[in-house]
This record gives C-alpha cells, sequence and structure tokens, in this order.
C-alpha cells in the first residue's frame, strides 16, 4: 500500500500524519516547532508516527503557517527593494514604508506604458550602485517596475544586475500577480523576498530529514487555494504560501466532518482563520485575500486571518487587550526550561515591573541580520545561546545590554515570553500540555501588574482564576466578533469600514445578555442552521464550546482536527492557472499581454482564441512542472464592457483564465534495488 503523508509546520507545533488510499488518518503524532532550527521538531513529529513503514510513503505534502505569521507579526529576512518607475506616492500607497526602513526601498528611472513600451530607459549606473551598496546588508532583493505586466523587460534585466552582482535571490513582480496595480504589486512582491529565506529553509529542513529517513517520495508544497506545488516552484514563490496553513486546515476540516457546507475556523497558536465553506468549495479571493491589516496580490481562499492565538502576548490597552504579537507562553517556557520557575516565584515576592513574566530566547538563525549586529548586540545574542536571559535581572545589572535585547527582538533575532490565553487554559484546567503550576504563577503576576501599574482589574491578590475566566470570555468574544464578520464578508455588499460598523453592532445585539434587555426583544439575530462551525486546531475544543453558545451555531469538533492541516495538506490537488489579458485601447484595436511584448489585432475574437490556446498550453505546462498527472483544464472569460450613449456597448478588455487541475504524482520507492 502507498501511503501520503502530511506534515504542518506552524508558529507551535509540527503535526505529521499519514493517510491512506481511502483518505483515512493511520497515524498522527504533535511536536513542538523548534524554530531555531525546524529539522529537529519536523524529526520528532515523524519519530511519532507509528505502525507503518515510512518507506512505503508515495508523497509527502507540507503545509505551514509561518509565511502567514511572518505578515501578520510584521517579520521577515532584511531586504532591499529597487522600484523602477515608480513615484514617491506610490511607495506611500504601497505600505512598504511600514514594514521596511526607507533606506532600504529605492526608486530607479524605468518603467513602461500600458501597451507595454518603454517609457523611460532604465537608469543601470544608479542600479549597479545602489547594489553594491545592500551588500551584506540583505537577505535578497524584490523588484518592481511600473506595467511590468505589460512588459517585464526592466525587471528581468534589473534582476541579471542583482545576480551577477550580488548571487542574491530576488522576488520580480511580473511573475507574482498579473493584475493591475502598482503599489500592491510592489508589497506583494517585498513580502515575497522577505519569506524566500523562511521557506527556503523549511524546504531543506524537511528534505533533509526526507533523506535521512529514506522517504524517496516526491515533497509538494500547499499554497494559499489549497492546491498544492513541488518544492522548486515554492521555493521561488514563497509569498504563494501565505494562507497555507488555513488552507490546507480547510480541506482538512471539511474531509474529517464530511461537511460541504460549513464555517471552518482554525485556531492555533499565532493566528485564528475563519472561512466559510458552500458546497464543498471554499470561497477565492481572486484579487488578494486580508492577512492581517494586508491585502497582498495572492489568489487564495477567502479567509479572515487575525493575530489571536493561543500564545498571542495579553496586555493593557485601555483595556485587556489581546496582541497580534507571538510570544512564548509561561507554562511552555517552565516546561522547556523548568530552572525558570524559582525566578518566576522570586518575581512574584518582589513588587510588580512592566517586564515580569519576561524571558527571552534566541527564535531564529539570520547570518546577515547576525553579521550586521553592533558588539554589544552579539554579546547577547551568544549569552542566549547559553539559554533563557530574565529581562528583570537586565533591567537591575546591565541597562545597555537591555537597549541591545530590545533591538534584537524587533529584529525578529529573538522572541520574548510572557502570558498568554494557552496560559490562562492551564490555570482553568482546560489544558494539561505544558507546566500547570508555572501558568498559575504566571497568571498571579501578570493581575498584579495589571491592577498596580494600569488600574486594570478587581481580582484578589492571590487569585489566579478570576482573571483567568475574564481572559477566556475576551478571547471567545472576539472570536465570536470574527465570524460574524466572516458572515458579512460573505455578502460582499459592504465596504471595509461599513463591514466594521456592522459588526459592532450586531455583535453587541448578539453577545450581550438579554437581561440587559428592558422587555421582549422585537427581532432575533441568528447564524444560518445550513452552516455549522467546523473548529480545528490545538485551542479549538477549549474555547469553542462558549463561541458555539454565544452564537446559537452548530458546533462539530471533528475527530483528528488538532492536526486538520496536515490531513488536508496530504489530502490536496496541484491545481495550476494562466491568465492573458485582451484589451481594446482604442476603438477597433486589439492588444494580447503575454510574457512581454504584446500581440496586435485588428479581430477580437482572433485575440481571444489565440489567447485561449496560449493559457491553456502555459497553465496545463505548469502543472505538469507543479507534479500533477491525469489533467484537466477548464477556460474562464472575465469580460468588462461599458455603455456609450451613441455606439452601445463597448468591449474594454477581457481576462482569459485556464485552470489546469491534476492528481499528485505518487511514487512507490523499491528500496531492494534502488530504484524508483
Amino acid at each position: 500500500m502507498t501511503y501520503q503523508l502530511g506534515i504542518d509546520t506552524g508558529g507551535t507545533y509540527t503535526d505529521a500524519v499519514i493517510v491512506n488510499t481511502e483518505k483515512q488518518v493511520i497515524a498522527k503524532c504533535k511536536s513542538l516547532t523548534t524554530p531555531f532550527d525546524l529539522t529537529e521538531g519536523i524529526e520528532q513529529a515523524l519519530d511519532g508516527l507509528t505502525g507503518i513503514n515510512l518507506q512505503d510513503i508515495g508523497l509527502v505534502a507540507l503545509s505551514t503557517t509561518l509565511s502567514t505569521n511572518s505578515v501578520v507579526e510584521g517579520r521577515g529576512s532584511p531586504i532591499g527593494v529597487i522600484l523602477a518607475g515608480y513615484k514617491d506616492q506610490q511607495v506611500k500607497q504601497s505600505g512598504l514604508t511600514e514594514i521596511l526602513e526607507e533606506k532600504m526601498i529605492s526608486i530607479i528611472d524605468g518603467g513602461h506604458g500600458a501597451t507595454g513600451e518603454e517609457l523611460v530607459p532604465l537608469d543601470e549606473v544608479k542600479l549597479e550602485n545602489l547594489i553594491q551598496g545592500y551588500q551584506g546588508k540583505v537577505s535578497a532583493f524584490a523588484v518592481s517596475s511600473i506595467f511590468s505586466i505589460r512588459n517585464p523587460d526592466h525587471e528581468r534585466k534589473i534582476r541579471e544586475k542583482i545576480f551577477s552582482i550580488s548571487g542574491k535571490p530576488v522576488a520580480c513582480g511580473h511573475e507574482l500577480s498579473s493584475s493591475l496595480g502598482a503599489p500592491r504589486r510592489a508589497l506583494t512582491t517585498a513580502m515575497n523576498a522577505r519569506m524566500l529565506l523562511y521557506i527556503q529553509e523549511l524546504i531543506d529542513s524537511v528534505e533533509n530529514i526526507l533523506l535521512k529517513k529514506l522517504i524517496r517520495a516526491p515533497l509538494m508544497i500547499v499554497k494559499g487555494d489549497g492546491s498544492l506545488v513541488n518544492a522548486q516552484i515554492a521555493r521561488k514563490y514563497p509569498v504563494s504560501t501565505v494562507l497555507s496553513g488555513p488552507a490546507a486546515s480547510v480541506i482538512g476540516a471539511c474531509a474529517l466532518s464530511g461537511k460541504k457546507d460549513a464555517i471552518v475556523v482554525d485556531m492555533g497558536g499565532t493566528t485564528t482563520d475563519i472561512c466559510v465553506v458552500s458546497n464543498g468549495r471554499p470561497d477565492l479571493c481572486h484579487e488578494g485575500a486580508k492577512i492581517g491589516d494586508w491585502y497582498p496580490m495572492v489568489e487564495a481562499i477567502r479567509v479572515i486571518s487575525i493575530g489571536l492565538g493561543g500564545d498571542s502576548e495579553l496586555r493593557f490597552k485601555v483595556g485587556l487587550d489581546i496582541s497580534e504579537r507571538r510570544i512564548v507562553p509561561i507554562s511552555l517556557l517552565v516546561y522547556q526550561y523548568p530552572q525558570v520557575l524559582e525566578k518566576l516565584y522570586v518575581q512574584y515576592r518582589a513588587g510588580p515591573t512592566p517586564r515580569n513574566n519576561k524571558f527571552a530566547l534566541q527564535l531564529q538563525m539570520n547570518r546577515i541580520l547576525i553579521d550586521n549586529l553592533d558588539p554589544v548586540e552579539k554579546d547577547v545574542w551568544e549569552l542566549l545561546s547559553q539559554g533563557p536571559i530574565e529581562l528583570d535581572h537586565l533591567a537591575i545589572t546591565d541597562r545597555i545590554r537591555l537597549r541591545a535585547l530590545a533591538r534584537l527582538e524587533r529584529l525578529g533575532l529573538v522572541v520574548f515570553s510572557g502570558f498568554t490565553p494557552s496560559d490562562a487554559t492551564h490555570v482553568l484546567g482546560l489544558s494539561q500540555h505544558w507546566n500547570r503550576e508555572a501558568a498559575i504563577i504566571g497568571a498571579k503576576i501578570w493581575a498584579r501588574q495589571m491592577r498596580h501599574l494600569y488600574g486594570f482589574g478587581n481580582w484578589a491578590d492571590d487569585d489566579a482564576d478570576s482573571p483567568c475566566r475574564q481572559i477566556f470570555d475576551t478571547v471567545t468574544h472576539k472570536i465570536s466578533q470574527k465570524l460574524i464578520e466572516a458572515g458579512l464578508h460573505q455578502l460582499e455588499k459592504l465596504s471595509e469600514v461599513q463591514t466594521a460598523k456592522l459588526t459592532n453592532i450586531l455583535a453587541n445585539i448578539l453577545l450581550n445578555p438579554q437581561s440587559k434587555q428592558s422587555g421582549k426583544p422585537l427581532f432575533e439575530l441568528r447564524f444560518s442552521q445550513n452552516h455549522s462551525v467546523i473548529a480545528v486546531g490545538g485551542p479549538a475544543k477549549d474555547y469553542f464550546p462558549d463561541v458555539s453558545k454565544h452564537l446559537g451555531v452548530n458546533l462539530e469538533l471533528p475527530e483528528h482536527g488538532e492536526v486538520a492541516n496536515a490531513v488536508g495538506a496530504a489530502l490536496g490537488a496541484v491545481v495550476q492557472t494562466s491568465k492573458i489579458n485582451v484589451t481594446q485601447p482604442e476603438f477597433g484595436v486589439f492588444y494580447l499581454f503575454h510574457k512581454g511584448q504584446p500581440l496586435r489585432f485588428s479581430n477580437l475574437q482572433e485575440a481571444v482564441n489565440i489567447a485561449e490556446k496560449m493559457a491553456k498550453e502555459e497553465a496545463e505546462n505548469l502543472a505538469i512542472a507543479a507534479g500533477a498527472m491525469e489533467i484537466e483544464t477548464r477556460i474562464e472569460h472575465d469580460a468588462n464592457h461599458i455603455k456609450h450613449d451613441i455606439d452601445g456597448e463597448l468591449f474594454v478588455s477581457t481576462m482569459i483564465t485556464a485552470t489546469a487541475t491534476g492528481h499528485p504524482k505518487l511514487i512507490q520507492a523499491d528500496f531492494t534495488t534502488g530504484l524508483d
């Protein structure tokens, strides 16, 4: 028998499952993710799969939330951004300056027009100087040129120059999106470049372990739309793996529950992801899904991804606030480093400070960032290799090192610990997998911080349960509110601002106790009974019974739901698309834009026929390259017309999309002969 192995690497846990040919889970294992060396956590997950011969695996499929988490948390590798033909206003509009230092964003002369003609020659002298200036400071480059989707010549020239001078990897805008909108394309390209190192390290880790375990099956990666591509493509376009984890969880949740109409909610350590599934298919965002506060041009499932997970930082901000930043739960920190427990008791016996519960740990090994640290920062980095550093201790003994540590955290090299929703569920007895004693003392320390430093809360001095119950209620309320928002987004009739306002109104009606209303309500609000909530992910069993009760929705917690992402990865299909745009910039003249130079026609149908043929051929070739077999292709048209007072309805443009779908190739290795 040939099995399929699904692996999901998340911010907190790495999951592995084995699925047989009847799509049944026959083995599963969860292991803590080891971000400093991903190999260790992945190998532990595979070692926990018992009862089968790993050499009988015919396909390995990998999903991850690492790229989604990096977007939500605003983290990534250092990059240089080169924009050809952009204006300052377009850079401001893109949001690049919110995720990068301005000195890492450069504009040079260049760019093309709407029909692919060169507007301004590329400034190659300035380009060379920029690349030389970025040497040793970046791990990758992002390149975007005006109207590169109509003519990518300048982006290609810039990439060639970067390769010849620095040898660094380059993300090009025209390879990531075929849609107009230069600012969003620049942001998408930058995000892709920031993730290159993360995804390459993840794929390297998996491939090394497969080699070690003598698993010779092909490695596929889940994209944000739920489809699979081979590892080579994912290395080049890691931004396509944004929402990989949520997409895999949707596939896995539907397979495990058997439901075709559902609201799938995946709650992990860093994010909670919500997706509506109708008739067995999740909605897709063809123009880009929302991830945190961003809208990169990535075709993905229509998901609301919020920075709320079991490991989210709990802090004071007007009131109790749940930050989008992932930290290490106190209960997990002591589970991994038992010596920290005594330090927590010392903190509790002393007076409260803003740094209580905070310890620093190494998070990732990024050689570019480390090489650019100053001497004090490098010294602190070396100290961290010996174990967690207590921030309270540094505040008393060495403020210079404390400031250096804060910068290491901002760079993403270091992660802090703190009190989290996961700790609260340990205190309340809902979770048992880490150190409950640490969670209890951490809760008392956190509650005292809230009372004495911020004037929030009126819990008794030695009370751990009451603040944790309030945290629990805050989390369930926020999840419930986001489920309401997801329902409004499905209507596609409201703007972002309108949706937010109406969500607040509906949440007040649905979530506030009926006893606060005078008399009987004149109307009632409820979710459709046709859509159950399928809750998956590690913390789901803790929070969603209360969410279901608040909203009056049916709840399903499917068996194996805690590893739904890995199940979905194992069950994915290969899907590749090709999009070609045909426009009429002037009456009777039609342009077909594909791979650089436009083709000009005087007959619309001829242009469309050629576009269909080219798109079909490209989509099928991409599917084969991505590892598909038994390919089926469908063609879709999205035409745009305008009404003219004299000439009637006029054709403006049409997007021809070819979608090729196939099954991933399964390989049964023969280890007796050494041949596949």
